[in-house]
């Protein structure tokens, strides 16, 4: 299969050469990405806590709430690999405006409305913010130098997990007391995004290596269509049932589309995703450590927090918590730890390779996840289980981008990182189907009247050790699929007489992107 996807031949452009690296303001540049990222984790789990809230207000049901978060999933996987593939062509620092805007429009427009429509286009147009990271990374490639690079990417990194939990505390802080306002949490969006907006205008330097060339709309057509085939059941099969012709249908559908987009992707002659990059054994594999790194943190965060709220009187288990002392109790420890250990990442990265550094991370969030699975009944097995999860997820975060860096070509940045940032939103979007339905399957029997139905604590030891298992596959991943020999940049499709006539400028682009990162120790 591999062979067939890198068979068709590209070009390089003269403009996809590096130019060298200048003088800049590399802290604040970092601090700048840094903030624009965490607002991507925070978009993307602000609304969480809130849901119900949500629901009360404006009248609706639970199946219809859902496309709060459902319509920002699947806007993040049409959007995602196609900004990140229109920076590379045409600047990072416009399309990264651009994305602010396209964020900043949407958090007005839920902060506003009182329609679950509009609500919900908001929400899509938020969705668009998730290109910022592989944007983010592109530019960090282009303007820092190589002995910093490992530590800047590995900070911009440990930004999404941060602001995955500090959304909690936000969201929780904003809408407490005894009237609510969940648009409070979208006017907090809209106050982030312009911070990281003016940031982005003052401390991002214009592009020097972009590709031009057309946008290759049936290619970017396909891949939306696919994702979106994909994520739809994924993320409503537990309200339409496994089984029912709906899901199964569009899972089908999906593994059809899937071969439209290879086909279209191999005939255009500037396409989207180049499949000879895709199938690149680092790029793929890394991919693959991604979808397990997102349904692994997805789990912890989903799991801790139910099983931090349930009322230990009827359930013989749990805390009992509210959705603010959950956050910040439970969840918040392995947001501050990941925030720390972030830097550690960077610099394991330069010393034993990127691979071993995933290998080492993933092992720490097996010892997590095993703690919590044998043992989750005080609050302290729940927090230190969290550090050491926190530490995977740091960890998987620094390597991960070091490995698509120095795997692809430098024009090819933004649309590898596109992808693997799509691998972990897939990978989170079956984490919450799997919890969700795993909690939803065995409940409490013999609770008093009136009560809800009530998850049987059994479920969530199953999901902290399948959890637990994807840390395991990660740790295969890096130890079996991204072997030492595997570890080397993919070189875009030449004919050897035009690779003779431009070595050049091949060598340079090639020496730019080797020297950036150690992949293998």
């Amino acid at each position: 299969m591999l062979d067939v996807l890198t068979k068709r031949k590209n070009t390089v452009t003269p403009t996809d050469r590096v130019a060298p690296k200048r003088p800049t303001g590399d802290l604040s540049l970092v601090l700048v990405l840094g903030l624009a990222a965490m607002i991507v984790s925070m978009m993307q789990t602000l609304v969480v806590p809130i849901l119900s809230i949500i629901q009360s207000d404006l009248g609706t049901t639970t199946a219809n709430v859902s496309w709060v978060t459902t319509a920002t999933l699947l806007s993040a996987a049409v959007f995602t690999p196609l900004l990140g593939r229109f920076g590379d062509m045409h600047g990072k620092k416009p399309t990264l405006i651009g994305v602010l805007l396209l964020m900043i429009a949407g958090s007005v427009l839920a902060a506003t409305t009182t329609s679950l429509l509009w609500l919900i286009v908001g929400r899509v147009l938020q969705g668009a913010a998730t290109a910022i990271f592989p944007l983010a990374l592109s530019v960090l490639r282009e303007e820092i130098p190589p002995a910093k690079l490992h530590g800047a990417m590995a900070l911009v990194s440990g930004t999404l997990a941060v602001g995955s939990g500090l959304a909690l505390v936000a969201a929780g802080l904003l809408t407490r007391g005894s009237d609510p306002d969940y648009h409070r949490v979208f006017w907090l969006a809209v106050g982030l995004a312009a911070l990281a907006l003016v940031g982005v205008v003052l401390r991002v330097p214009s592009s020097r290596a972009t590709t031009g060339g057309r946008t290759d709309w049936l290619g970017a057509g396909t891949l939306a269509a696919l994702l979106v085939l994909l994520l739809l059941p994924i993320s409503q099969g537990h309200e339409w049932g496994w089984s029912s012709a709906r899901t199964i249908g569009l899972f089908v559908a999906a593994v059809v589309m899937a071969g439209v987009w290879v086909l279209v992707e191999r005939k255009v002659r500037a396409p989207m995703v180049d499949m000879g990059m895709f199938a690149h054994r680092p790029v793929l594999f890394t991919n693959l450590a991604g979808l397990f790194l997102g349904f692994a943190m997805f789990s912890q965060f989903i799991g801790v927090a139910y099983l931090a709220q349930m009322p230990k009187e009827l359930t013989g288990y749990g805390f009992g918590a509210s959705v603010l002392r959950a956050s910040v109790e439970y969840l918040l420890p392995t947001t501050l730890i990941s925030l720390l250990a972030a830097q550690f990442g960077g610099i394991l990265v330069g010393r034993i390779g990127a691979r071993f550094t995933l290998a080492v991370g993933a092992v720490f969030g097996v010892a997590g996840f095993a703690w919590l699975t044998l043992a989750h009944d005080t609050s302290a097995s729940i927090i230190l289980a969290g550090l050491l999860i926190g530490v995977a997820i740091s960890f998987g975060y620094a390597a991960m981008p070091a490995l698509i860096v120095a795997s692809v070509p430098h024009h090819q940045t933004g649309i590898a990182n596109g992808l693997n940032s799509i691998s972990r939103s897939v990978g989170s979007a079956i984490a919450s189907a799997v919890i969700t339905s795993l909690l939803a399957s065995k409940t409490i029997q013999h609770l008093p009247a009136g009560a809800p139905a009530l998850p049987a604590e059994s479920q969530f030891t199953l999901s902290f050790a399948i959890a637990g298992v994807a840390f395991v596959l990660i740790v295969a991943v890096a130890l079996v699929g991204l072997t030492k020999g595997a570890a080397q940049e993919y070189t875009v499709g030449k004919t050897a007489d035009a690779a003779a006539t431009d070595d050049d400028d091949a060598a340079a682009a090639d020496e730019t992107a080797v020297e950036t990162v150690g992949v293998t120790s």
